[in-house]
């Protein structure tokens, strides 16, 4: 393979223009942070000489030089500027950390200050949905890079290095495609169809935390310095584990109303499929839940979090055939293979988006790939801890738990990613069949498993009694599924050999459709025979 011929001269160009404006950037910013500064003029003074003396060599001796000399001149002027302050905050830091005693004497509860509360939650919302939507963007080029490993293919590597910024030049495509509307479409309905799709998952992230209170450095006129331990979460109100439930469906009607109102046989039948799939295992989600809910004996995600501290007291060990259907459940409420028969394409070209594209079109994939990184963050919470690591690090170090929420979401996503690219589609009626008669079934096992282990735990007070009455509950489903397993099998195999299905000329089969089709076929031969006589008749007086 040859490597594409690159203009090192553009290239250079380039990185020039990009440093020259980081270069201006930090000067500004450093001209800006020394006026307002309580330091010394003469200080001042040096600051800005050096900062003029690489404008300077920017604009008349080398545009090279000069971005080097500034990029390490700005830093360290802001250093030198500022640090008496630097100096206070690193030695409150240092106290916090190594001094206990004195955290309670500036450690202040966020809510308890009027300007923290009204301030912390629109930062955190900012920065939090900063984060996921670039996550979003990046979700897509890791299912591509995954699928293309799976396929041992190399996947999009062209754009930036190593292919990262692949995402930026597919949104920007998408910017710039033409926002079609097909001529017969409900205009209103079609256009805010899309936001109903994406607006449920956005909402979904509002009771969803990433992490333990954490404590910052804060300015309160009415404290002083203090420090406050703020949530990284917005909400987390007692029915939190209800509101998912009920946000989740919500979408459904995103998708039935781009399918109406596109005017498009395709994209009706991707929405009439896509509805009926979400209803059929919407009931499956929720037994799944109710699990979790039993166990923790709150609705709120944070106690439901608070009660797997240990990896042992996770959840998924308690019930594993629960975290199972709920998993199995997420796929098929986000149209994800092998439940994707809403956007099949082989049979209804894109679905229900077939008549979208442009930013509309962007829409429906956001909600899809957003929809993937809240349920994988559900699935998490629920079974798998949450942001607890299950050895308690979190608890003495409470920043590494956005870290382990983010690996679970990502561990989680290349799970599904993994299904798409093992599993292929199942047939329609199929999907339905499992949905109803499997899938149901099982959860309400799974819930009578919970219940009757919490009872009999509460009842004896003893864990060890709730383990045991677990274990039995998992060989049953064991077994039971076998024996389903074993039934199907020979089920199969007797229809392999019944002679009406494989039409073999023998056996008591063969003689009952003989039978039946003879009897079929006597009043039709009588109607040939009455219609022959009076042909014949017909003749004979044509003749006469």
């Amino acid at each position: 393979m040859t490597l594409p011929d690159i203009d090192w001269r553009l290239v250079r160009r380039i990185l020039i223009a990009a440093g020259t404006a980081v270069a201006l950037l930090l000067s500004a910013a450093t001209v800006l942070g020394t006026l307002a500064a309580p330091a010394d003029l003469t200080l001042k003074i040096a600051v800005f000489v050096a900062v003029a003396v690489g404008l300077v060599l920017l604009a008349l001796v080398s545009r090279v030089a000069g971005i080097i000399w500034l990029l390490l001149v700005n830093p360290l002027a802001f250093i030198v500027v500022n640090w008496p302050a630097i100096y206070d905050f690193l030695d409150s830091a240092l106290r916090f950390v190594f001094e206990p005693a004195t955290r309670q004497l500036v450690v202040v509860d966020c809510y308890d200050d009027g300007g923290c509360s009204g301030i912390w939650p629109i930062v955190f919302a900012a920065l939090f949905f900063f984060v996921v939507l670039t996550s979003f963007a990046y979700t897509t080029l890791l299912e591509r890079r995954l699928i293309a490993f799976f396929q041992q293919r190399i996947g999009p590597n062209r754009v930036g290095p190593l292919g990262f910024l692949q995402p930026a030049a597919d949104g920007v495509k998408l910017v710039f495609k033409e926002d079609f509307r097909p001529a017969g479409a409900y205009r209103v309905v079609y256009t805010f169809a899309p936001l109903m799709k994406v607006l449920p998952v956005m909402l979904l992230f509002g009771v969803i935390p990433i992490g333990p209170s954490i404590i910052v450095p804060w300015f309160a006129p009415s404290l002083g310095d203090v420090w406050f331990r703020v949530p990284l979460g917005l909400a987390d109100p007692n029915v939190g584990l209800l509101w998912l439930l009920a946000i989740t469906s919500l979408g459904t009607y995103g998708v039935v109303l781009a399918g109406w109102a596109s005017n498009n046989k395709y994209a009706m039948l991707g929405g009439l499929r896509a509805s009926a799939q979400m209803v059929s295992y919407e009931l499956s989600f929720g037994f799944a839940l109710a699990v979790p809910i039993m166990l923790a004996g709150s609705m709120s995600i944070g106690d439901i979090i608070q009660g797997q501290e240990l990896i042992w007291e996770w959840y998924v060990f308690q019930n594993p055939l629960a975290a199972f259907i709920l998993f199995i459940a997420v796929l098929a409420e986000t149209n994800r293979a092998p439940f994707d028969l809403p956007e099949a394409e082989q049979e209804l070209t894109q679905g229900y988006q077939t008549e979208y594209s442009g930013m509309k079109f962007a829409q429906f994939m956001m909600a899809e790939y957003l929809g993937m990184i809240a349920v994988s963050a559900l699935v998490a919470i629920t079974f798998l801890g949450g942001w607890q690591d299950g050895f308690g690090l979190v608890r003495t170090a409470p920043i590494l738990g956005p870290l382990v929420m983010g690996g679970k979401i990502f561990l989680l996503l290349a799970l599904m990613i993994w299904v798409r690219a093992t599993l292929p589609r199942i047939r329609y009626d199929r999907l339905m069949q499992y949905g109803w008669k499997v899938l149901l079934p099982l959860s309400l096992v799974a819930v009578v498993w919970t219940a009757v282990a919490v009872v009999l735990g509460d009842l004896f007070d003893s864990p060890i009694v709730y383990g045991m009455a677990g274990a039995v509950f998992f060989v049953l489903v064991v077994g039971g599924v076998w024996l389903i397993i074993g039934r199907e099998r020979r089920e199969e195999e007797e229809q392999a050999l019944d002679p009406m299905i494989t039409g073999e000329r023998g056996g008591i089969g063969h003689v009952i459709l003989n039978v039946v089709g003879g009897l079929l076929a006597v009043p039709f031969v009588l109607f040939r025979y009455t219609l022959n006589a009076l042909d014949s008749l017909a003749g004979v007086a044509a003749s006469d």
